[in-house]
């Protein structure tokens, strides 16, 4: 295959993306017991299990049935494995962890057949999007892993100086390029387009837990003053004190904070007097050349994201000090865009002007209902091919996700220079 392959360099960049990806999705699961692999740690996230089956339905129905024209190779498995096939609460009665990767390996032979064979160029936005889409299950799956070990976690002393925290970035006023137009892009990223933005400021760095901590201490879930009217709503129901899963050793201070919802990282920004950035601010500060008067598709410019530059890919398999690595800064000076937290932003997740939905509508069209808030940047957990400046995550506000933080931003006439 190897031979065949080289013909096409499209064809073998593919290949070895699909076998990196596989490897790190199967990584996960070397100490995954059945009892893990089914049950359910959160009511907004399936089974680890089931995200492993999923990968290889969403392969075979889009690769197998849709370009190669095959029948399905496993229809038992079809509505268990579907995303609208049961609800989330009825995935738990699953296979066992190796008829499940039976199936998985089992579809992944038989599309490394069709790539042998496949005109691949006039689908090669399908292969890269389904790459994607693995490494987007990953992180839930890493997110869902954490949930069941995080009791046992012990801390790791990832220190550096504590540095002020509080200094922000002036975004001088000016049009910039927001989204993303290559190959890799998803629908919801498309098309690259112009926005203005006025003059603003926003944090060097995410909100840090020895921040957060500042507000807990001044008895923020307790003062109604900092809460919108729906936060508040939400902090009656949800009678949380602290953030998911949050950590009170000194030596997580200078870490990002996460867990948070939406909620809670308005409430913060109210308390220090700012606002969470909008989705074009956050992209413009971390993407925007504003000397070269171009778009970056990394804070630091074109390279591929690795160790030097953020923690992402679970390289680290954790969070990392905001500081920890200056050499992946913007051009305005933001630290810590990619990877480590995923960061709130103000904006609701809608269309960009002239979206089309791709592959299907079901993967970003359904969630443009004013009930979904966006996520920037990436995290730890984070694959290399789901990282980028102009990639669009989105929950509903109410979610705590232990991959979750923020940082802030303020308007011009709010800041004393």
């Amino acid at each position: 295959m190897r031979s065949k392959l080289s013909k096409s360099n499209t064809k073998e960049a593919v290949f070895y993306a699909l076998n990196e990806c596989r490897q790190k999705t199967l990584k996960l699961f070397d100490c995954v017991d059945n009892m893990t692999l089914r049950s359910q740690y959160h009511p907004d996230f399936s089974p680890v299990g089931w995200h492993l089956g999923h990968i290889a339905y969403t392969e075979s129905l889009w690769l197998l049935e849709h370009s190669a024209g095959l029948r399905c190779l496993f229809p038992q498995y079809r509505k268990l494995f579907a995303a609208d096939g049961l609800p989330k609460s009825q995935r738990v009665q699953l296979p066992s962890c190796s008829e499940i990767r039976y199936y998985l390996n089992t579809v992944r032979e038989k599309v490394l057949e069709h790539l042998e064979v496949a005109d691949i160029e006039p689908e090669e936005r399908l292969w890269r999007f389904l790459i994607q889409h693995e490494s987007q299950h990953c992180e839930i799956l890493s997110f869902v892993l954490e949930m069941a070990k995080r009791h046992q976690l012990s801390v790791n002393s990832y220190q550096l100086s504590d540095n002020s925290h509080h200094d922000m970035v002036m975004i001088p006023a000016g049009e910039f390029q927001q989204g993303n137009n290559s190959i890799d892009a998803l629908d919801n990223e498309i098309p690259v387009h112009r926005v203005y933005l006025d003059t603003y400021f926003i944090d060097r760095y995410p909100v840090t837990c020895g921040q957060y901590q500042e507000f807990m201490s001044a008895g923020g879930y307790e003062n109604r003053e900092w809460w919108s009217d729906l936060g508040w709503q939400w902090l009656q129901l949800a009678q949380v004190k602290q953030p998911l899963y949050w950590h009170s050793d000194r030596a997580y201070n200078n870490h990002p904070v996460c867990g948070v919802s939406w909620y809670e990282a308005e409430a913060y920004s109210h308390f220090v007097g700012k606002r969470l950035p909008t989705e074009a601010e956050w992209e413009k500060a971390a993407s925007w050349d504003g000397e070269a008067n171009r778009r970056r598709t990394y804070p630091w410019g074109e390279e591929i994201p690795t160790s030097e530059y953020c923690n992402c890919d679970r390289l680290v398999g954790q969070t990392t000090p905001v500081n920890a690595y200056p050499t992946g800064q913007s051009a305005y000076g933001l630290f810590d865009t990619l990877g480590n937290v995923w960061e709130w932003t103000a904006s609701w997740f809608t269309p960009y002007p002239g979206f089309q939905s791709y592959p299907y509508i079901g993967y970003s069209q359904v969630y443009f209902d004013n009930q979904h808030r966006v996520l920037k940047g990436g995290s730890w957990a984070t694959r290399p091919w789901g990282l980028r400046s102009s990639f669009r995550n989105w929950y509903y506000p109410s979610v705590r996700q232990i991959f979750a933080g923020f940082r802030c931003a303020a308007n011009i006439r709010l800041i004393n220079i």
